[in-house]
């Protein structure tokens, strides 16, 4: 490893203690701890000296790299620093706690993960940090040549206590309890992230309101710095394991307040053994906090963490606007054009634990099902109509030998009626039910893939009239409790959805992968693309893109400058983001966020982007701070259509935001993308000699 790759991690173990991912904040704060010198040394022998044990252990640089194992014995060096001066013996004694402190987070984070799902956040600090402390008592030569008194030096700001007490808790946090440290690291914070700021000033004084009431003094409250873990609390709860939103401010006030009597008692306890609460009442609320929510399915906890609550709105929103499905995905069971009989929570049989299904039927032109009167069975236009399978799997059940119900009666021994169960390689259930007698042509234990024909649409079971009914289950048992799931790369009235739920009563049609459009976006390690760049018709740049993966799989074009990631899935192409600082890039994910590996005349799709891509800095970090009070405050849509068999058009818009934008997309003939406009700028492909 190079010595710039243990610089950063030492820098990124200081930023990790707020949350933040940064070397440049990490370099910031290591400056910061210098106004005590003891503190500083003691953080930065704690750290290397974890660091150094980690190496001897040949534990890999995936664990190192980013300091999130680091930022624990960093702050146990930072508490011993406070409570001794820099010597031999102390440095001897930070060494000991160090390692043991990196030993305790790598145990902690492997069981609170596997077990409970949860971080370890400051716990092993807390646990070492007290032992040392504990300890520290029985050695008497350590007392003598390291105790020392803690004033750094002589001057201070003088402001109201309330303002003083908060500023001096914002440093405490990092062992530095002076006005001026509080104002430096505050103002990181609001330069950084103005949702993490307000969560600072929010924790802190509904914590410290609620404790002067209690005291019977507001004076008495704002003095105590262990109201640091209010900030914390509110910070953690409030902006970085929850989505940022008015409710998760809420629950971060909620969380702060509970932590009073945890804070009090913790004191009054603590003391007894002379040792400080340190960072207990905050580890305590958030993860029972974070626990509690994520047992109740609590739906804006962020399971993706970016490097600011900012960012991981900005994802979040995307990501649940751009992809309303789940990842239970099926293709739909037919070929051609059907109609949604009955969807999710239908109003007549999808209830209660048998609410996710959907049924499916043939209309004509008038909106009848039928012809003729459709007293029998041969007048339904679905009747005996193929029925394909939407997953790939095992098939593990299979009833083919009930009869067809005449219009009018069903049976009401066999709901399901004839029906086959798949096993889905992914882990889940299919039930396809009410078959035509004797259709079906697969047997238990037999194979599929998707598209492979099954047998036939019947009206066995409890059925009023011939249709496929469809559901994804818990087990393989007949009729078990239903799971929700979607389908993919379906038409909607002339409109592409590449994974959602198709509305009730719509007309739907599977659009198919063709190969030739596969096999033109399948990019591989190394491929390079090189773009010439024009403004109105004038060239001003290059663009050299080459494709790399990141670690966890996903596939990327890094430009030097970014990254754009992308993929290819269930038959749709994604450009999913971008990361750095790369004009280009953010244009090409703006031109053409999706679009289907398969034609159309005129086939039209909606997709939206993240307000990061379309904005500066300045307007994006305003834009996502007023979002998180109001989650549909902004968003940007981008409405595509294919023109051509080679050509894709799109508009980008967003009301809020003033944004109306044009754009050009032409595929190459052999491999990828020929060129990108928006408006007067364009990429035009290089093609290799």
């Amino acid at each position: 490893m190079k010595l710039n790759n243990h610089i950063k991690a030492l820098l990124q173990s200081y930023s990790e203690i707020y949350f933040f991912k940064s070397k440049w904040i990490g370099a910031l704060l290591l400056l910061i701890t210098f106004i005590n010198p003891y503190v500083a040394l003691g953080g930065i022998v704690a750290v290397i000296s974890a660091y150094v044990f980690a190496r001897i252990i040949n534990m890999s640089n995936e664990f190192l790299n980013e300091g999130f194992y680091t930022y624990n014995p960093l702050l146990t060096g930072l508490a011993i620093g406070y409570l001794f001066r820099f010597n031999e013996l102390t440095i001897l004694f930070m060494v000991i706690a160090g390692v043991l402190t990196f030993i305790i987070t790598v145990i902690m984070y492997s069981v609170f993960i596997y077990y409970l799902k949860l971080p370890v956040l400051s716990l092993p600090f807390v646990i070492v940090s007290s032992i040392a402390y504990l300890a520290s008592t029985q050695y008497s030569n350590l007392f003598v040549t390291g105790l020392y008194p803690h004033t750094v030096y002589d001057f201070e700001i003088v402001l109201p206590y309330w303002l003083e007490g908060y500023f001096r808790s914002f440093g405490a946090i990092f062992f530095m309890t002076d006005v001026i440290s509080g104002i430096v690291i505050a103002l990181i914070f609001l330069a950084m992230s103005r949702i993490m700021f307000l969560l600072s000033v929010i924790g802190y004084y509904s914590g410290s309101i609620v404790v002067g009431l209690m005291f019977g003094s507001f004076e008495q409250s704002f003095a105590d710095i262990n109201h640091f873990n209010f900030i914390l609390i509110a910070i953690a709860v409030g902006g970085v394991f929850l989505i940022p939103s008015l409710k998760s401010y809420l629950i971060a006030i909620i969380a702060v307040c509970t932590s009073t009597i945890v804070l009090d008692s913790v004191l009054v306890f603590w003391s007894n053994f002379g040792i400080p609460a340190f960072t207990l009442p905050f580890n305590v609320i958030s993860l029972s906090f974070i626990y509690l929510l994520g047992l109740i399915k609590y739906p804006q906890i962020a399971w993706i963490i970016k490097g600011t609550p900012e960012e991981t709105l900005d994802l979040y929103l995307t990501n649940t606007r751009r992809y309303p499905g789940s990842d239970t995905t099926l293709q739909l069971p037919f070929s051609g054009k059907w109609s949604v009989y009955q969807d999710f929570d239908g109003k007549w049989t999808h209830k209660g634990n048998w609410k996710y299904a959907y049924d499916f039927i043939i209309k004509d032109e008038d909106g009848n099902s039928y012809k003729n009167n459709g007293d029998l069975l041969e007048d339904y236009y679905c009747y005996k109509k193929p029925v394909l399978s939407p997953v790939r799997g095992r098939i593990v059940k299979v009833v083919s030998d009930l009869k067809d119900m005449q219009i009018g009666s069903v049976d009401k021994t066999n709901n399901w009626g004839n029906l086959v169960i798949i096993k889905d390689d992914r882990g889940f259930f299919v039930e396809l039910s009410h078959f035509a007698q004797d259709s079906i042509k697969v047997q238990e234990g037999d194979w599929v893939e998707r598209s492979s024909i099954l047998g036939l649409c019947g009206n066995s079971g409890y059925s009023p009239q011939p249709h496929i009914h469809i559901q994804v289950q818990e087990n393989d048992k007949v009729g078990s409790h239903t799971i929700p799931f979607s389908f993919i790369n379906y038409i909607e009235e002339e409109m592409f959805y590449s994974n959602d739920l198709p509305k009730l009563d719509k007309i739907v049609e599977p659009l198919h992968i063709d190969n030739s459009y596969d096999n033109l976006m399948t990019f591989v390690l190394d491929d390079e693309i090189n773009f010439e760049v024009f403004q109105n018709n004038r060239k001003v740049d290059e663009l050299n893109l080459k494709v790399n993966m990141e670690i966890d799989g996903t596939f990327y074009f890094d430009s030097g400058k970014g990254k754009l990631y992308f993929e290819k899935k269930d038959g749709t192409f994604y450009f999913y983001s971008t990361e750095g600082n790369d004009k280009y890039l953010n244009m090409m994910l703006q031109a053409l966020p999706r679009f289907p590996l398969a034609y159309r005349d005129n086939l039209v799709w909606n997709d939206t982007i993240p307000i990061s891509s379309t904005t500066n800095k300045i307007k994006k970090a305003a834009v996502l701070f007023l979002s998180s009070f109001y989650h549909n405050l902004f968003r940007v849509d981008v409405h595509s259509k294919f023109v051509s068999l080679k050509r894709i058009d799109s508009e980008i818009t967003s009301s809020t935001l003033g944004l109306k934008r044009t754009t050009a997309v032409e595929l190459d003939e052999f491999k990828g993308f020929a060129s990108f406009k928006i408006d007067d700028i364009e990429l035009r492909k290089i093609e290799n000699e």
